[in-house]
Formats: C-alpha cells, structure tokens, sequence
C-alpha cells in the first residue's frame, strides 16, 4: 500500500488524491494576486475542500520562470499567517508549503502545516533535507537545474528521463540519509525543460516508477498547454483535464491543480476505468 503519514493521519496514495493551489503571491502565472484578502482565501478553500482536495498547497514565492526574488522575511509573512487563517476555520486541513526555505517550512510546520512541498529537492538550501529529517514531515522534491531566474537556460540534456531518474536517485538517498521517510517526487513539468522536453517527459512519465515513490504531477494551466493550443492560462481547463488523464494513465498518484473540482473529476473517471480494469482480469 502507498501511504504517507500526515500529522499522524496515514493518507493511502493507491488511489489519486488532488492537491489544490493557494498563490498568496502577487505574480503567480495564474492566480497572481487572486488570494490577499482573508475572505478570499478562506473562500476559495472552502471550496477546493468541498471539491474534495485531500492537500491545499500554499505558495508565498512564485517560482514562475523570471519571477522576482522575495526575502524571507516577506515569504514567512506572506504563508504563516495564511497557515493559521486556514486551521482556525478549517483544522482538519491538510496544508502543504511550496517552499524552497528550511525557515518557511520550520515555522509554517509549527504553527500547523503538514507536508512540505519544494521545487529543489533541497539543492537550493542546505539545511532544507535534515530540518524535514526533524520534522519527520513528508517531503516533495521536484526536479528542476538552476533556480527559477536560470531554470530556462539550462534545457540540455543527453537523455532526458535517464537524468531525470540519476537526479531522484541521488535526492531520495540524501533524503534517507537525513531521516525523510515519506517521499514523494514531482518531474518538474515547466522547470528548466522545453515545450517539448515536457511532452517527452510526460509520454514516458511511467519509467519514473522505478523509483518506487508516489509521483506528483503539476501540470495545471502551464505554459506546455497553453503555449501548445496558442491560447492564454486562462483558457487551458480543457487542455490540463486532457493531460491530467495521461498522467494519471502513466502513475501520478497527486494531481496538483489549480481546478480542483475538474481535477476530481479526472480521478474519478480513472478510477472508474481502473475498476473496470481489474474486474475483467
């Protein structure tokens, strides 16, 4: 069984689950800006967990490609106090932080967030892998080279999804080594790949299961559909729906999804067609 522990609550990964997106940040691709206001937020995550998001994942540093840098300071008072909002109306809720600061996900831990959510597997801060050791927290490590200002300018590649593996296999080992029990990987659709190194990736997204850990997929309204159907992000629902039901036929067992309500949607269905599946065997 894939399970991980979330605050003492084992959350079974055999069946997908949804993540929905929380930006408080002004300059997200999509929703820049959207949640600032503390009605708005908690609105909007009433919302995603009436739709039934398992994960609300919340984002204080946009990690867009040439997003501007936010101190410290302004990310921790942008996602701790949100933290707090959130679990005084809603304290069931499972939070995640996208973060890459082992100080943001330190205090957002403490005052009551339960996974850890970061774009570089730990490379971009050293006391990221054993603060989560402590923790005793789950962890995703995303894929990526270079940081969100350089990530666009490091797009080479030999082979593509065999580097991609050597990457995880070398995080996940570091993450061991620091304590990390629950380990999920996210390929980093968008994050130092091309349009089409990111079609590539998610063709062959299946291989990725050799390293035995739930997968992640973020593929929500990014630019590889967008870009791709030459419409804006706000027109790509139809188009992230087609590419969720792929990713979920290849083994993402979260889909992490600015539309949760489509998203579950997405995940019933495949669901439905796994159930068919394994009654005709």
């Amino acid at each position: 069984m894939m399970t991980i522990n979330c605050k003492g609550k084992l959350i079974d990964l055999t069946a997908p689950k949804v993540m929905g997106i929380l930006n408080v940040t002004p300059d997200s691709f999509f929703d820049g800006g959207k949640y600032t206001d503390e009605t708005e937020i908690l609105n909007q995550v009433e919302t995603m967990l009436k739709d039934d998001a398992t994960f609300i994942d919340i984002g204080g540093y946009s990690s867009r490609p040439n997003a501007n840098d936010v101190s410290l300071d302004e990310e921790l008072k942008r996602v701790v106090p949100v933290v707090e909002l959130i679990l005084k109306r809603f304290p069931e809720t499972l939070i995640s932080i996208d973060t890459f600061r082992s100080k943001v996900a330190k205090q957002s831990i403490e005052v009551g967030a339960a996974l850890i959510n970061d774009i570089s597997a730990g490379k971009l801060d050293d006391a990221m892998l054993p603060t989560i050791g402590k923790l005793r927290v789950p962890y995703i490590m995303m894929h990526m080279k270079g940081n969100p200002k350089t990530m666009q300018q490091q797009t080479g590649y030999k082979d593509l999804v065999k580097e991609i593996i050597s990457y995880f296999a070398e995080r996940i080992t570091a993450a061991h080594t620091a304590k990390i029990n629950d380990i999920i990987i996210d390929s980093g659709f968008g994050f130092a790949k091309t349009t089409e190194q990111n079609y590539e990736l998610l063709n062959t997204l299946e291989l990725l299961q050799i390293l035995d850990k739930p997968m992640l997929a973020g593929i929500s309204r990014k630019s590889m559909i967008y870009k791709t159907l030459n419409i804006t992000s706000d027109q790509a629902l139809n188009g992230t729906t087609a590419l969720h039901m792929v990713a979920l036929q290849k083994g993402a067992k979260i889909l992490r999804a600015h539309d949760v309500k489509e998203a579950m949607e997405c995940v019933t269905l495949f669901n439905q067609l796994e159930t068919c599946l394994v009654s005709k065997t």
